[in-house]
Order: structure tokens, then C-alpha cells, then sequence
């Protein structure tokens, strides 16, 4: 296979996999969460797509990655397709022979200098646990328009290859380092060629941190001086003048790193350096990074600079942050027992940040990503769970070892302790917290600040509040400037724990305690109990405790103590089993009304409910309802733990109401997990309607307005046999179902308020019809002519009165709810089963049964209100079921003296029910109960006879 059909094979599996699953490229740009340009550049662009693209649509296009990365690497060197002529360079042709030959050494050393990525301050198995291999571990950033940040994102590599000069703001740990590093091995293996570079003329990158000029006595380096100024071995052996004509021919990518890391004084001055720079080589690339609050914005606008801010990271950034992070870690043993580990690490990670809030909320950066992953390889796997160990090591890192570490001094003319940064820090998280604020105004920080000062001499010797400010801003990592007039954290949970901490040192348990009931204090609550003394924990728990009365809050503070254990270290065994007795009875939920009411308190419910495997079979659909209600990533996680469920029930809440979920991942997640044929799949979006392609669904309803066409771009829908349409206004004939459900053998239309007519039901195979609440349906004249009919179902049909329904003498099973049904039964002679609802029904006169008919069932019938008997030869009745709303059930043994199985179920409310009455049922050898809150009498029945259900 050659290079070109390398390319042409990776185009077309892009292309058939988005063709099969009918995707159009503006569907795959929103689902990859790339740009329309960049999806469609890899689908038809001369140059191949990026490994990072290629990692974004293999999910997307269900396509394994590997394949797809073993056709790039085999495809040809990229080449640009705004790349000019070599003609019009302005030195044309190709480079001399001395460039060429020190630029291939420069070339080599910069693969080697910059091929491995650091995290500088991560230290926790030694400096070798801190770097891995560039090519492996680096992550594409996404970068936002400073100007417009909402509406035009990009990744980085593709910024770079249409932009000249960019200024990129990030927060600390955001990647700008690493995407410069990136950049300069990308030039030097040849790509990211502008429009003056060719195989002839490849980029040269130079890479310059700025924070090593800061102590050079010389100043700033000039071009010549690049080289030598860094450090690089290779300066003396430059060719005279070679930098310059690098430069000057427009093949040079100028990397200026650290805008902020240059003291404040001298960013002046690097201003009218790179404004020189700029004016004398016009055609070369500049990239420029800084900190956001370093520089104001325009700072470099007149010189053409295009300012983007690095985004925060998605949740797919992470996933594939943490795959990398993983296969570098494995690239650097031969032992087979620890890679076996690392994977089994990887995918346990990516699980954790999925379903804890803790974790997603703190991965928002590279740098965090990889404390996190670091963290949890050192602990095998065990993240801490009470998060104090997790933040600390944070600020340590953001506060402290950076900094130190790369060598950074006082750029803002402060050299603060990690204990002073947080001593400051705390007073500013405690007043937003203490206030409901989540931004401050400049001022008031600046007046905390200045408070600070007057117990901290040391720090008050080295500037002003105002400086003090500037430098948390610029150096912590942990504050910014979202309006020029406000400051706030860039992660609420590092707010939330060192507010906590404020809060406790300065004994204010009571204030935290009477604000537990709020959402917003739900980590401030859980990360005082971390940081208190023991008697400070008892102290706050009881207080939270002792709020039970307020019913309103009664459920949540009872939850949001027992969150509270697992970070409590040291308890008094009287208190801890205090607090589990007041919330034992709410988890796991055991009624719909209590799966809904703990899904309204939101997801600190899900960082509390039993696994799966801990959930009784009965229970399980309730917590399934529960963590539907929550949503998000902890949810899906959470959903994914009962794939395996046979809870019938259970299963049934797995296939709907999935709609608040991205389509894809639900599908791969949950719904591909379960074992068995799936149960009835419930599609509210048409882009649930393409993710279910790769599931083998034979039973499907489609919620809402869906047009028969939607509903005919199912996926093999030859396979359907079970078919509902539920509360839709859009269907009103059914002439094309036979041809598009050729095997249906269940039609259910509910609330469907256009259908009027049946017509073509009666070519199709359907054996089984629900029609309800469909108002302006009227005949059902096509019925008579379906021969395979034997089970009807018609409910709350206003204009169809029972004559209108035809004589079916093969009909086994009616389902009704008008009292008029009871005179006809002699058109139905086939019937087994009878299913009738509404209290009418029992009365009217005697009415006399088809003689097959053994199986009755009475929904929402109050017996002690019928006549007696309504039926003759009631004893034929041997299998009965009953929904009842007062739980009295003596009536039962008048009405069905022979009957041998049973069910009762509760409808509605928490009643009980007596089934002594019931004893004298002498042929009874099945006895089902459901739903009831308590069963007097059960123990009379033998155990064999009698079964309490929960549904």
C-alpha cells in the first residue's frame, strides 16, 4: 500500500462510516466538538487530519482509532494548500547548503529538546514520572476568540496555520508551554508549512521563554542571539547570518513563552522588543503566551497580534488526556504485569472523572488532568475520597512548586510562602461565600488585601494591596479577572474548600449550619467537616441535624450530613451512627415518589446511592428513575452499573427516557451493555433515532411529533415487530407501515390526536393493537379484515362507541373502559381474556361471559361499591388480577370463588391491604401482592402461595 492509497483509504473509511450512520458534516462537527472547517478538511483535504481530529470522530463514526492512525502515519507528508510556489519565495530556491545542513542538527536538537513533555511540580514517583514522550502525551487545545468567545472556537494547530501572530492567553497548567513545544517538533518533522515554506524550504522554529531573560544582564536577545540565549548548544555552530535570512524569507515561527513570567517592570520593554521583531521580519510567524490578567487585551493588537483564550477542557479532552497519559506511562516499562495495571488504571480513571462531581470539576486543565492521573497511579487506583489530599497537592503545585521549579522570581515583585498564598486566598473565597458572591468587585478585594497587610509584615514590606492582588491574579493560577472591575476563582471547588477552611478557623460552624440546606454551601459544608477539629465536627454535624424538623429540608440535610462522613477522619462512633440512622431509610429509594423527590435534591444524592451490585432487584428501578432525574456525566455512570440488571422493570427504565443524554454515549455506555434482547427503546430526538444503529432493537416507540418519514429512517426496520407511537399530532393514515415494519406484530398508538383512520393495518402481520386516547379516530373498519388480530386494547377513545367496534371472532384478549363493551361480548366468542376498568362497570345488570374466557382482570374498581353478582358463571374465572385504591379485597372471594392465581396491586398512594378474607379461596395457590406499604394476614398463606412485589 503507498502513500496515496493510504490517503484515500482513510478518506473513505470517513466518509462511509458518516454515510452509514447518516450524519451529515455539520452533525459530526457538533458531536466531535470540532470546527465545520476542520472536519471537513479531514474528510477531503490533500493533507491528512491531525492524530487529534482522528481521535475526536472515531467515536463519532464508531471507527477504531488505531486503524485510523495506522492509515496517517503511512499517508504522505502534509502539505499546506495555500502553500506559494518555491518561485515566489522571496529567496528562492532552496536553502543553502550550509542552512541546510546546520538547520537538519537544529532540527534534531529540537525534536530532542522539546520531545518530552514536563509538568513541572509533579514530583510524586520521582522526575521520571513527571515527563513523558510529547508525541504520546500531547493533547490539541481549543482556543476562543477573546472577543467572541461563544461563538468561534478552533483547535490550536489549525489557529496556527492561518494566523501569522497570536497572542494566547491561559490560565496556569492550560498547555501553552506544551502547545509551543508542540509546535516547535511539528516544524521541525516538517508540517504546520505556511505560505513560504515547501519540502525545499521547511519552517524553523525557535523557541523562546522569556523567563530565563529576565535574569540574562544582557536584556533581551536579537535575533542572532536567539540561539545562545536559551542555551542552546548549537549557537556557535549557526552560519553567519542565518537566523536573519530564516526571518526574513518567512519560514521562521518566533515561540515567545511567558508573558507573565517576565517582571512587570520589563513588559514594556518586551512590547517594543516584539513590536521591532515584528516590523523587521513582516513575514514571519509569531506565537506569544501569557496568563490572562499579565497584559491587558490589545496589548499587541497594533502590531496585527490575534488574541484566543485556551478553553477550559471538555469531557472528551479528558478522556483522551488520561488515554495518553496512560500510553506514555506504558512507553516507559517493558514489564508487562505494569502495563496490564496501567490499563486497567486508564479505564478506572476515565470511570472516576466520569461519575465524581469532585473529579470533573477539577479537570479542567492539562496540568490538573495530570495531577489527577498521577495521583491515582500512586494510590493504585484509590483517589482520595475526601478531596483534602487531592486540593492540597493542587495548591501546593499551583501555589509554590511551578514557580520554584521553572525558576520564576517575584515577576510581580512579590515572593510569597505557599502558606501566605493561602492565607490571602481564604479571605477572599470566605467573603464570596460568606455573601453569596461568586465575583467580588476589584475594590473590595483590594480592601481585603489591604486588611491582610496589617497582621502580615513580611508580605507588606514588598508592595501595596493593590500589587499583592495583581500578583495572586497573575501567579496563583487560581484567580482571575472575568470584567475589568471584578475578580473571581477559575474553579469554585478550590473557592468552596479554602473558603471551608476560613470559615472554620474562624468558629463560624453556626453560620455554615444554617446555610446547609443551600446547594451553593453543599461543598462548603462537606469541606468544613474535612478541615474541623473533632469536636468542631460534632459540633456542626448535630447543628445540621438538629434543622430535621424543617420538613422542606428535611431529606437533603439528612443526606448532606451522611456525605459529610466520609470526610470526617476522626468521629465519635454516637455521632457517626446518628447520622447514618437519620438517612438509612432514604436511600436506596423504594417509590417512585421517593426516586423523584431525591432526584430533585440533585447530585449529591448520587455520590450516596448504593452501586448496583448493593441495590436490591426491587429497588432498582427507582434508583434508575433517580439518577435519570439528576442527569449528567455521574448519572450516565451510575445508569451504566445496571446494564447488567434482569430486573425486568429495571431494564425497561434503562431503554427510556434517555433523551436528556448525549444520544451516543448513552447507547455505547448503557444500552450496548445490556445482555438480551433489549426491551422496549424510547426515541424522543432523531439523534436517538442514528444511535441506536449499532443495537439489534426490535421493539420501539417514538415519543412525540415524529413524521412517518422520521420514523421510516430507523435503522433496519425490518427488524421491528413491536412499534408505539406515544403523544404524537404529525401521523394521521398508516397506509406506508406495511411497507416499512414488514414484520410489526404490536401497533400502539397513544395520544396520537391526528389519526383518524386505520387504513392498511390490514396488510400488515399485527396481532396485537393498543389504540388510546386517540380523540378523533372513529372507524375501525379495517379491523374486520385483519385475520392475525388477537389482542385489542381501546382506551379513552371519545368518539368510538362500541358498535363501531366489528364482530372478531378470533379476538382473545380486550382491553376496555366503556360499560357498553359488556353487552357485545357475544362478537368477541373468542375471548380468554377480559381486562375492563373504570368503578362502572360493576353496575349494570348480569351479563354472561364468552365461554373461553378464564382470565379477568378489574383496574380501578372499588368492589364494596358493585352490585352483586354482575356476572354469570363466574366461576369459569380462575386467573384474575385487581387494582385497588382502599386495599379492600373480602369482596374477591363473592366474585371469583374458583379463581387459583391472583394479583393485587396498590394503585396510588401508600395503603395496606388484609388478605385474611382471602383464606377461604380454597382452589387459590398463587397469591400476588404489589405496591402495598403493608401486608396483614401474609403469614396465614403458605410461603409458596403468597409473593410481595414492590413495582
Amino acid at each position: 500500500m503507498n502513500e496515496t492509497d493510504s490517503l484515500l483509504m482513510l478518506h473513505r473509511a470517513l466518509r462511509n462510516a458518516r454515510l452509514g450512520r447518516g450524519l451529515s458534516m455539520t452533525a459530526v462537527a457538533t458531536r466531535s466538538r470540532l470546527s465545520r472547517t476542520t472536519v471537513s478538511q479531514a474528510f477531503n483535504s490533500s493533507v491528512p487530519p491531525s492524530e487529534e481530529t482522528l481521535a475526536a470522530l472515531a467515536p463519532i463514526l464508531r471507527l477504531d482509532l488505531e486503524t485510523l492512525l495506522t492509515y496517517r502515519r503511512a499517508c504522505p507528508g502534509p502539505r499546506s494548500s495555500n502553500s506559494a510556489p518555491v518561485a515566489t519565495v522571496k529567496s528562492a530556491g532552496r536553502v543553502p547548503e550550509d542552512d541546510a545542513v546546520f538547520e537538519a542538527r537544529y532540527r534534531d536538537y529540537l525534536k530532542t529538546r522539546h520531545g518530552q513533555l514536563t509538568v513541572v511540580g509533579l514530583d510524586l514517583r520521582g522526575p521520571a514520572a513527571s515527563s513523558w514522550p510529547l508525541d504520546a502525551a500531547y493533547l490539541s487545545l481549543e482556543l476562543a476568540d477573546s472577543a467572541t468567545q461563544a461563538q468561534r472556537v478552533e483547535r490550536a494547530e489549525h489557529a496556527l496555520r492561518r494566523n501569522n501572530r497570536l497572542l494566547i492567553r491561559g490560565l496556569a497548567g492550560s498547555g501553552k508551554t506544551t502547545l509551543l513545544q508542540w509546535v516547535a517538533c511539528a516544524a521541525a518533522d516538517g508540517e504546520l508549512l505556511g505560505p513560504n515554506d515547501g519540502p525545499a524550504q521547511p519552517p524553523v522554529a525557535f523557541v523562546l521563554p522569556l523567563r530565563t531573560f529576565a535574569r540574562r544582564s544582557e536584556g533581551l536577545p536579537t535575533p542572532q542571539e536567539f540561539l545562545s540565549a536559551v542555551g542552546c548548544p548549537l549557537a556557535g555552530a549557526q552560519p553567519s547570518g542565518w537566523t536573519d535570512r530564516v526571518l526574513d524569507s518567512g519560514r521562521g515561527i518566533v515561540l515567545v513563552d511567558g508573558l507573565d513570567e517576565v517582571p512587570e517592570r520589563m513588559r514594556d520593554r518586551t512590547s517594543i522588543w516584539l513590536q521591532e521583531l515584528v516590523a523587521a521580519y513582516t513575514r514571519a510567524r509569531f506565537v506569544v503566551t501569557t496568563r490572562p490578567t499579565a497584559v491587558a487585551e490589545g496589548w499587541l493588537a497594533a502590531s496585527g497580534f490575534r488574541e484566543l483564550t485556551v478553553r477550559p477542557m471538555s469531557r472528551d479532552d479528558v478522556t483522551v488526556f488520561v488515554a495518553r497519559w496512560h500510553t506514555a506511562a506504558k512507553a516507559s516499562t517493558d514489564d508487562s504485569e505494569v502495563q496490564a495495571h496501567l490499563d486497567g488504571l486508564e479505564n478506572d480513571l476515565k470511570e472516576q472523572v466520569r461519575a465524581k462531581r469532585d473529579l470533573s470539576l477539577l479537570t479542567t486543565t492539562p496540568l490538573l488532568c495530570a495531577l489527577v492521573c498521577a495521583l491515582h497511579r500512586d494510590r493504585r487506583g484509590q483517589l482520595p475520597h475526601d478531596r483534602v489530599e487531592l486540593y492540597e497537592a493542587a495548591l501546593t503545585m499551583f501555589l509554590y512548586r511551578r514557580d520554584h521549579e521553572r525558576e520564576v522570581v517575584a515577576p510581580e515583585g512579590f515572593t510569597l510562602s505557599e502558606k501566605e498564598s493561602v492565607q490571602l486566598l481564604q479571605r477572599l473565597a470566605y467573603w464570596l461565600i460568606r455573601n453569596g458572591q461568586t465575583e467580588m468587585p476589584h475594590g473590595t478585594a483590594v480592601a481585603i488585601m489591604t486588611d491582610a497587610l496589617m497582621s502580615m509584615h513580611a508580605v507588606a514590606q514588598q508592595g501595596d494591596a493593590t500589587q499583592l492582588l495583581n500578583h495572586l491574579l497573575t501567579r496563583s493560577g487560581l484567580l482571575r479577572r472575568p470584567t475589568p472591575d471584578t475578580i473571581d476563582f477559575v474553579h469554585r471547588t478550590f473557592q468552596d474548600f479554602l473558603g471551608a477552611k476560613a470559615a472554620v478557623e474562624a468558629h463560624d460552624l453556626p453560620l455554615i449550619a444554617r446555610n446547609a440546606h443551600d446547594a451553593q454551601w453543599e461543598d462548603v459544608v462537606r469541606m468544613a467537616v474535612a478541615h474541623a477539629r473533632e469536636g468542631e465536627r460534632v459540633e456542626l454535624l448535630e447543628a445540621i441535624l438538629a434543622r430535621s424538623h424543617e420538613e422542606e429540608y428535611r431529606k437533603r440535610l439528612a443526606l448532606l450530613a451522611l456525605a459529610c462522613l466520609r470526610h470526617a477522619t476522626e468521629l465519635p462512633p454516637a455521632t457517626r451512627e446518628k447520622v447514618e440512622i437519620n438517612a438509612g431509610s432514604l436511600l436506596p429509594p423504594q417509590s417512585w415518589t421517593a426516586a423523584n423527590e431525591l432526584g430533585d435534591i440533585g447530585p449529591l444524592v448520587l455520590d450516596l446511592m448504593p452501586s448496583a451490585v448493593d441495590t436490591p432487584m426491587r429497588h432498582a428501578r427507582y434508583s434508575i428513575r433517580t439518577a435519570k432525574t439528576i442527569g449528567g456525566d455521574g448519572a450516565l455512570a451510575y445508569l451504566k452499573s445496571f446494564s447488567g440488571t434482569q430486573d425486568l422493570w429495571a431494564r425497561a427504565g434503562l431503554c427510556a427516557g434517555w433523551s436528556d443524554f448525549d444520544p451516543d454515549e448513552y447507547v455505547a455506555q448503557v444500552l450496548a451493555a445490556m445482555a438480551g434482547e433489549l426491551p422496549n427503546v424510547h426515541l424522543v430526538e432523531d439523534r436517538q433515532i442514528q444511535a441506536i444503529r449499532p443495537l439489534r432493537v426490535t421493539k420501539v416507540t417514538f415519543v412525540g411529533d415524529h413524521t412517518l418519514q422520521a420514523i421510516g429512517r430507523l435503522p433496519h426496520p425490518e427488524r421491528i415487530k413491536s412499534l408505539t407511537l406515544q403523544g404524537n399530532g404529525r401521523v394521521a393514515e398508516l397506509n406506508q407501515l406495511p411497507t416499512l415494519f414488514p414484520q410489526l406484530e404490536e401497533l400502539q398508538l397513544e395520544a396520537c390526536r391526528k389519526m383518524r383512520d386505520l387504513a392498511g393495518l390490514e396488510t400488515t402481520s399485527v396481532s396485537q393493537l393498543s389504540l388510546i386516547g386517540s380523540t378523533m379516530l372513529r372507524n375501525l373498519g379495517p379491523l374486520k379484515r385483519m385475520n392475525g388480530l388477537r389482542s385489542l386494547r381501546l382506551l379513552d377513545l371519545e368518539r368510538l362507541t362500541p358498535g363501531r367496534v366489528p364482530a372478531l371472532p378470533q379476538l382473545e384478549w380486550l382491553d376496555v373502559d366503556h360499560g357498553g363493551f359488556l353487552t357485545m361480548l357475544d362478537r368477541w366468542p373468542g375471548l380468554t381474556r377480559l381486562s375492563v376498568q373504570g368503578a362502572g362497570f360493576l353496575r349494570g345488570g348480569n351479563f354472561e361471559l364468552p365461554p373461553r374466557l378464564s382470565h379477568l382482570d378489574l383496574w380501578n374498581v372499588e368492589l364494596e361499591a358493585a352490585c352483586r353478582p354482575w356476572f354469570e358463571g363466574l366461576t369459569q374465572v380462575t386467573d384474575a388480577s385487581f387494582g385497588t385504591r382502599s386495599g379492600v379485597v373480602a369482596p374477591l372471594v363473592d366474585y371469583f370463588p374458583q379463581v387459583r392465581s391472583l394479583r393485587i396491586i396498590a394503585i396510588h398512594g401508600s395503603i395496606e391491604v388484609d388478605v385474611r378474607p382471602l383464606l377461604e379461596l380454597s382452589e387459590l395457590s398463587k397469591l400476588t401482592l404489589d405496591g402495598f406499604t403493608r401486608v396483614i394476614g401474609g403469614e396465614a398463606f403458605a410461603p409458596d402461595v403468597i409473593r410481595i412485589e414492590h413495582s
